[in-house]
């Protein structure tokens, strides 16, 4: 089975079975629940959503189907065509719209399609509201528009480059000294809409951009997930073309990783925290947001600013809670994921790469230079498989428990935090899963603690 339905969307594979599989039936469904949902909470108002999507080879379709369901149900649509998921947040309010779809499944393989659904500050759904969603999905409760009520479909073009435009404004975004700076950097694209995006960015600072994998075709090269592994093609040729550095971005342009000059990953953790340097450097402090599966690296540089940080649980809608909550100055997740309130409460890779291209050109140094300066910290992801049975809540508990006198955060599943190192763990929602993350000084001490940690729980478990 590989229909995935959560508060934050909908998200499949191409094709199969109804409700197995993300067919059009289930598209359509998903998007009239939205739709009644949008209509719940307007009532007697004419509603309009932007639409748009990455270069997946299933987007056009998902798109037109999106795009006739919302219209069969009297919301007129704006169709921003190949975008980012970030372009999309931003036009929302632009455009003064009541909500927004992004047609894609970031960081999953070609044969993946999802919708991710936004209000009308172009930011995702709450959990309430998503349950909402879910429910209307699954009850049908939702009824089309008479032909004399059918929405308006309009295509509106040029969102990427206004999303740059708004970029190049930002305070802190020092065009002058990333020109002056003369940078030479590659980009990997994964044949998405990075490649439009990504690209247009950078001539517009001045950067020369040797392009690998910039053609917005669906046909991924590799997996698009920014993970060393994959990212083989893009290392080799940053060191070939001598470039000063590489840039990588998911499908969907909300994930960004950095490849220093000499080929080596600066590391998907490491974009928040040089961002959060630079932007606390400017300020003289403010506070910094990121989920609890994120490095310490971002605290440490959040008080060498006379700042100050918080975590939040897992995911994105999280973070950014949080953030309004604690008026944070920068935040996001350790999967390369900028938040920059400045611009809005959303992942977007063109905000990080021009902030990050700001604090280098500032500081005159390498890229490998640069990760030098951060503490070092490794992280070793392990999960462990238990039998239905198994209470799980309870296993968290017991763990709890026996590091009740260290450091212990409980807002999601359970984190401990020690002198030098942490263990954060987490149930799945869908399986009897314990997802084990930690991060110490070295590799090997994050291997550790996790194996000691597994042989605890399988203890506890009776295994």
């Amino acid at each position: 089975m590989t229909l995935i339905k959560s508060i934050s969307g909908i998200r499949g594979t191409i094709g199969g079975s109804i409700n197995d599989n993300l067919t059009p039936v289930d598209v359509v469904k998903f998007t009239a629940a939205y739709g009644a949902w949008l209509k719940r909470q307007n009532l007697n108002k004419p509603l309009t959503v932007i639409v748009g999507r990455d270069a997946r080879i299933s987007g056009d379709m998902v798109s037109g189907l999106v795009c006739n369901t919302l219209i069969g149900l009297g919301i007129h649509v704006k169709n921003i065509g190949l975008s980012t998921t970030p372009t999309v947040e931003v036009s929302v309010p632009m455009e003064s719209a009541d909500g927004g779809i992004i047609i894609t499944a970031s960081h999953n393989p070609k044969q993946w399609n999802a919708l991710k659904l936004l209000n009308n500050k172009g930011e995702f759904i709450d959990g309430n509201d998503g349950l909402e969603v879910l429910s209307i999905a699954e009850s049908n409760n939702y009824d089309f528009s008479g032909v004399d009520f059918l929405g308006h479909y309009k295509e509106v073009e040029g969102y990427i480059d206004q999303h740059i435009d708004e970029v190049l404004k930002l305070e802190l975004v020092d065009v002058e000294a990333i020109q002056n700076a003369g940078f030479k950097i590659v980009v990997d694209a994964v044949n998405s809409t990075g490649g439009i995006a990504v690209p247009a960015l950078l001539e517009k600072l001045g950067v020369e951009c040797v392009k690998l994998y910039c053609e917005p075709n669906g046909h991924f090269p590799h997996n698009p997930e920014p993970l060393k592994e994959h990212l083989s093609d893009l290392s080799e040729l940053v060191v070939k073309t001598k470039a000063d550095l590489g840039i990588v971005v998911d499908p969907d342009v909300d994930r960004l990783a950095f490849v220093c000059e000499d080929g080596t990953l600066f590391g998907e953790d490491y974009t928040l925290v040089a961002c959060a340097d630079y932007v606390l450097g400017k300020m003289k402090g403010g506070h910094t947001v990121s989920n609890l599966s994120s490095s310490r690296a971002l605290k440490d540089v959040a008080e060498s600013h006379g700042g100050t940080y918080s975590a939040s649980a897992v995911g994105e809608v999280n973070v950014v809670i949080e953030m309004k909550r604690a008026n944070a100055s920068i935040g996001g997740e350790g999967n390369g994921g900028v938040i920059y309130p400045a611009s809005h409460y959303g992942r977007d890779s063109l905000v990080g790469i021009a902030l990050f291209l700001s604090h280098l050109a500032h500081k005159k140094i390498s890229c490998k230079e640069l990760r030098a300066s951060y503490p070092s910290y490794f992280m070793s992801k392990n999960k462990i498989q238990l039998t239905p049975e198994i209470d799980v809540d309870a296993i968290l508990k017991k763990m709890a428990h026996k590091y009740q006198h260290e450091e212990l955060n409980r807002v999601d599943g359970v984190k401990v935090d020690f002198k030098s190192e942490w263990v954060h763990l987490r149930k799945s929602n869908t399986e009897p899963i314990v997802r084990i993350y930690t991060e110490s000084t070295t590799q090997g001490k994050a291997d550790d603690l996790a194996k000691r940690i597994l042989l605890e729980i399988k203890e506890i478990a009776g295994l």
